[in-house]
């Protein structure tokens, strides 16, 4: 089998986690997913439901509640809201073995960075492009695409080439589509600016990525929204062209029309979002810059208050 990875733990094993833990599982690994008693009890007794393709299979894998569950692991996903990146860190610093690689395929582009600064293992940033849902316990929904680019970038430990090879090898034996990025961080900054042009509006209208490009109000929203984090990221150092930004974020609906923002599933359950680390992060650091950011700033107070409200 083309891997070097004999064991692999998901940590924070939502929509996102548990869909690539299936199909690792699927594939013949080894895998263990971490995640709350509901959804592991599902998983316990009938597998992971795994929704794909028109097909519904069983996949049976091992799951648990405790994060113990990552010792001995050599490779770690984790796949935590970013606001729990921080606590997790510290906890499983002394748990993870030496040898362990850890991926962060989360949301935002500061998650690496404080994975590294509490552990000493190399930590790989990782860029998601994955439609999915969880509807209930022990239920992964899969709406589209799947792949992910990975790199490396200071502070974290760089990987060396060949374990990033690894992960590539890895998830290829899953059907799954990786690729090296040298500039992981300007990929990740793509992804947020997707994510601020989206979660929010999707998650306060409760409606899919295609309802909301139909109308050209929005469009324009998001437009707006566009320019602004555009205008951070290359305050920050990071050139992202506006036309190409746009174009990112036009592709997206059209790959994805039926997905509705994680932000939106985290309200619709009341479960607190990643919004401080999405359009709140542009805000707070278009502050920092001196760079207005007023359209970034109503959508992330708007979904706070929804979240108050809850």
């Amino acid at each position: 089998m083309p891997t070097r990875f004999r064991s692999i733990v998901v940590v924070g094993a939502g929509a996102v986690g548990s869909f690539y833990g299936a199909l690792l599982a699927r594939a013949g690994h080894v895998v263990t997913l971490i995640g709350r008693a509901p959804h592991v009890q599902a998983i316990q007794r009938a597998g992971l439901q795994l929704h794909m393709g028109g097909r519904v299979e069983a996949v049976p894998l091992a799951a648990s509640t405790e994060l113990a569950a990552v010792r001995g692991a050599d490779l770690v996903l984790v796949c935590v809201k970013s606001p729990d990146t921080e606590a997790l860190a510290r906890q499983i610093a002394p748990l993870l073995a030496d040898d362990a690689l850890v991926l962060s395929l989360q949301n935002g582009v500061d998650n690496a960075a404080t994975l590294a600064r509490h552990l000493r293992q190399a930590v790989v940033p990782t860029v998601v492009y994955v439609a999915t849902a969880m509807p209930e316990p022990g239920v992964v929904q899969h709406f589209g695409r799947g792949d992910l680019v990975i790199g490396t970038a200071p502070p974290a430990t760089a990987a060396p080439p060949e374990r990033l090879q690894a992960v590539v090898a890895l998830f290829a034996s899953a059907g799954v589509s990786v690729r090296i990025s040298p500039d992981v961080m300007g990929e990740l900054w793509r992804k947020l600016l997707v994510n601020c042009a989206y979660n929010a509006i999707s998650a306060l209208a409760q409606q899919p990525y295609g309802r909301m490009v139909a109308l050209p109000e929005i469009r324009a929203l998001q437009q707006a929204v566009v320019q602004e984090v555009v205008a951070v990221a290359q305050a920050e150092g990071q050139p992202l062209p506006l036309d190409e930004a746009l174009a990112a974020v036009t592709q997206i609906a059209v790959a994805m029309p039926a997905q509705l923002s994680s932000t939106a599933q985290d309200l619709a359950r009341g479960k607190p979002s990643e919004i401080d680390h999405l359009n709140g992060y542009v805000v707070r650091r278009g502050a920092a810059l001196g760079i207005p950011t007023p359209v970034n700033q109503a959508l992330h107070a708007l979904v706070r208050l929804v979240e108050a409200g809850r």
